[in-house]
C-alpha cells in the first residue's frame, strides 16, 4: 500500500476494490469457500465486484472471509482507516477517525477493532531462543484516584505484562494479577526456555526464572536499573510501557477492560514492525485483515445447509 494519502485507492471505490483484489489474489482469483480457481466475474451493476465459483456455485467478493465482510462501509474508507491506524505511532481514536472519514462514531469504533483483529499474528511463534535475552515486566493501566473530579468510585487498574525479545518481537497480555502462577502461565507459553530471562525484583519471577537457561534481575526498589556494564536491565520493556501509556493519555484517554487485549495487539504490532515504513506496515495489516474475520467469527466455513451440500458435492467430485 502506497503511503501517499493522495493515492486514488483512498478516494476511488473502483480502484480500491482493484487494489484489494490484486493484493489478496496475486496468483489469480480463487474461491474462499472451496479454494477453487475455476471462477468467473459476474456482470451487471447489481453484482459489481462479485465472482461466481463454477465448482461449489457460491458467490463471493474480495470482502468475503475478511474483516470487511458484511460491512456496508466503502472499501476506500477501510483502506484509509487501515493506513491511518498503522501510521499513527500513538494510535488513532475512533472519534478522530469518524471526523476524518465522515462516519458515525459507532462505525469508526467498529472499524478500529476489526482492524486491530487483523493486526493479531495468525500463529505466533515463541520469542527468544538460544543466546537471546527476553525481558519481562508488568505495569498497571487505568486512572488515578487523585484525578477524580466527582466520581466517588476509584477507577479500576488493569494489570498488563509485556515480554520483549531484545532482538525480536514483543508480546503483551492483560492479566488478572501479578501472582507467580499467573505470570508463569504467560511466560512459559510465550518464551523459549533456552532464553536468558531478565526481570525486576518481583518475587513472582524467582521460581519461573529457574526454568530458563539463565535468569538475571535488577532491584528497582534499591534504585538499581542497570548492572554488569549495561547488560542486565528491563529498560526495553519499560520503553514498551511508555509508548502504551502515551497512547492512553494522549489518544484514547480511557480503555475498557473488555477491549484492552485488542489495544495491546495493536501496540505489539507497531513495535514489532517499527523498522519498516508506514506503507509497509499498513500492507501487513491489510494482509492480516484477510484472515482476521476467522478470529472474530468463523465465516470461512459454509454457513447454510445449501452451502454445506454444495461443498460436499464439490469435494466428492474431486
Amino acid at each position: 500500500m502506497a503511503c501517499d494519502l493522495a493515492n486514488p485507492i483512498f478516494t476511488d471505490e473502483t480502484k480500491a476494490t482493484a487494489h484489494m483484489e490484486a493484493d489478496r489474489w496475486p496468483d489469480g482469483v480463487n474461491c474462499p469457500h472451496c479454494g477453487s480457481f475455476n471462477v468467473h466475474k459476474m456482470a451487471g451493476k447489481t453484482q459489481a465486484g462479485m465472482f461466481l465459483c463454477n465448482d461449489c456455485r457460491d458467490k463471493f467478493t474480495v470482502r468475503t472471509g475478511s474483516i470487511f465482510e458484511r460491512s456496508h462501509i466503502p472499501l476506500r474508507k477501510w483502506l484509509m482507516a487501515t493506513y491511518l491506524m498503522a501510521a499513527s505511532k500513538k494510535g488513532m481514536s475512533a472519534l478522530q477517525l469518524s471526523r476524518m472519514l465522515g462516519l458515525s462514531y459507532e462505525s469508526a469504533w467498529f472499524m478500529c477493532h476489526r482492524i486491530r483483529e487483523g493486526m493479531k499474528p495468525a500463529s505466533p511463534a515463541p520469542i527468544g531462543g538460544q543466546s537471546n535475552v527476553v525481558e519481562a515486566d508488568e505495569t498497571f493501566i487505568g486512572g488515578k484516584a487523585k484525578n477524580r473530579a466527582y466520581a466517588k468510585k476509584e477507577p479500576k487498574k488493569h494489570a498488563v505484562m509485556t515480554l520483549v525479545d531484545r532482538d525480536g518481537e514483543s508480546r503483551s497480555f492483560h492479566i488478572a494479577n501479578v501472582k507467580a502462577k499467573t505470570l508463569r502461565e504467560k511466560i512459559v507459553t510465550t518464551v523459549s526456555r533456552k532464553s536468558h530471562l531478565m526481570t525486576d525484583e518481583l518475587a513472582s519471577y524467582e521460581k519461573v526464572g529457574k526454568e530458563f537457561s539463565n535468569h538475571s534481575g535488577v532491584n528497582h526498589s534499591a534504585n538499581e536499573y542497570v548492572r554488569l556494564g549495561g547488560f542486565v536491565h528491563v529498560n526495553t520493556a519499560e520503553c514498551r510501557f511508555s509508548l502504551m501509556k502515551r497512547a492512553v493519555f494522549g489518544t484514547h484517554h480511557s480503555i475498557s477492560e473488555a477491549h484492552l487485549p485488542r489495544y495491546l495487539t495493536e501496540w505489539d504490532f507497531k513495535w514489532n514492525t517499527r523498522n519498516i515504513t508506514d506503507g509497509e506496515r499498513a500492507a501487513l495489516a491489510l494482509k492480516g485483515a484477510e484472515a482476521g474475520v476467522s478470529r472474530i467469527m468463523d465465516l470461512t466455513e459454509p454457513r447454510t445447509l445449501k452451502q454445506k451440500a454444495r461443498a460436499f458435492l464439490y469435494w466428492r467430485k474431486k
